[in-house]
């Protein structure tokens, strides 16, 4: 981002502006999916985050970066949503099939794979604990809407993105306390809905971590290919 291209867009000209947001567009919508579980309201609420921020960006005082702030905007949006949602007389949602348990969702769509090109793989921030690809799954985007809403923005920004706690309190108007405890009682909630024998990503710079590297390198030096398909190399890669 320059700031000639933001005193453009600043001043009104709309193809500056694209210049700024589009690279975000992408993966902001597959934060709004993660939150609300459905494609159609992820792309609803990403296009009002785009006027939001269009409208509000002489207010973009550039402390944090253009994406973070637009992460904040969409994040109160869909926790707007979400709100509202709940509010909804019960009535409107008539036509909507009944849930198998009380408990599950009423609606929950998977992510198209055309849809991941290009963002399903970057690279989340130092404080990830999902990889991406195991943040799209459907057991892991059903168990986001079993948290309440604070709680799912908390852990969606947190351990998916990998922003950290300050960036997170800054974006939800809270403290550092309040995002900690709120991540805590997510991912305790997360932890007992997902199932259990599914491979998960090690916490950063943890012991889990530091051995899976030591064991990589063992076996990439001894030419040990057996072991590599558990480190999930692509089979061009290990032969």
């Amino acid at each position: 981002m320059t700031e000639a291209t933001l005193n453009r867009a600043r001043a009104g000209d709309q193809e500056a502006f694209a210049q700024l947001t589009n690279p975000y567009r992408r993966e902001l919508q597959l934060h709004c999916y993660r939150i609300l579980g459905s494609v159609q309201d992820a792309e609803d609420v990403l296009q009002e985050t785009l006027l939001a921020a269009w409208r509000g960006l002489d207010r973009f005082e550039g402390r944090s970066s253009l994406r973070a702030w637009l992460y904040r905007i969409a994040t109160n949006r869909c926790m707007n949503a979400l709100r509202d949602s709940k509010r909804r007389p019960l009535e409107a949602r008539r036509d909507l099939p009944q849930p198998t348990r009380m408990s599950e969702p009423l609606w929950l769509e998977p992510y198209p794979d055309e849809m991941l090109e290009g963002i399903a793989d970057l690279a989340p921030g130092p404080e990830a604990r999902y990889e991406a690809k195991e943040a799209v799954a459907l057991a892991f985007v059903s168990g986001l809407q079993h948290l309440p809403a604070r709680q799912r923005a908390v852990l969606v920004l947190r351990d998916v993105l990998g922003f950290q706690a300050s960036e997170v309190a800054e974006m939800l108007d809270g403290s550092e306390a309040s995002v900690n405890s709120a991540l805590q009682r997510a991912r305790a909630t997360l932890d007992s809905r997902l199932p259990a024998s599914r491979e998960r990503a090690p916490l950063p710079r943890s012991a889990r971590e530091r051995e899976l590297l030591a064991r990589f390198a063992e076996a990439f030096e001894s030419g040990d290919t057996a072991i590599l398909p558990h480190f999930g190399l692509p089979r061009t890669l290990r032969d």
